[in-house]
């Protein structure tokens, strides 16, 4: 059996037609659900949580979701799409979030974006096509006395030059 491995725990068959396919994702949907019985706000922990193991939420586990937490598929898309920390599409190993703050913007965060597309081709929104990086914009990281600032995994790079975020990169690969 070929499998894919996605960037968390879950392994699913590569075969996204398969029964296999369709009858682990409902397994591993139904655990989440079991685990957050009775819980506030189910419906988004149940949706962190399967983000957690997937990498992402594509629409095979958001239909998953929708059944087992009988729910419409309307309402679990409309949450998935309201929080920008929930993504239906897959993200890179490493994530580059520039914030655009208006200090952070001042100060240099359209320039970082600006190397990003030129030296990178990269977009906010894009992953690189070998899945190692991708790129997103923030409204406000919270530190504008250090701005402009940049966070790759969550770990926070505070005055950020052009220079700086290329040799930021280039330690990625």
């Amino acid at each position: 059996m070929q499998t894919v491995k996605s960037s968390a725990e879950l392994e699913l068959p590569a075969d996204k037609d398969s029964a296999e396919y369709t009858a682990r994702i409902l397994k591993d949907v139904n655990e989440i659900v079991d685990l957050n019985t009775g819980k506030s706000g189910r419906l988004i922990r149940v949706l962190q949580q399967s983000q957690e193991r997937v990498g992402y939420l594509p629409p095979e586990v958001l239909t998953a979701i929708s059944q087992v937490m009988k729910v419409p598929i309307s309402e679990v898309n409309g949450v998935v799409s309201f929080y920008n920390f929930f993504t239906t599409v897959p993200k890179g190993k490493y994530v580059l979030q520039v914030c655009l703050g208006t200090a952070c913007y001042v100060r240099g965060g359209q320039r970082i974006l600006d190397i990003m597309k030129k030296d990178y081709h990269l977009e906010p929104g894009d992953t690189t096509p070998d899945g190692v990086l991708s790129l997103e914009t923030v409204r406000c990281l919270g530190a504008c006395a250090l701005a402009p600032v940049a966070t790759l995994n969550g770990q926070v790079h505070r005055r950020v030059k052009p220079t700086g975020i290329k040799e930021l990169v280039s330690r990625l690969r």
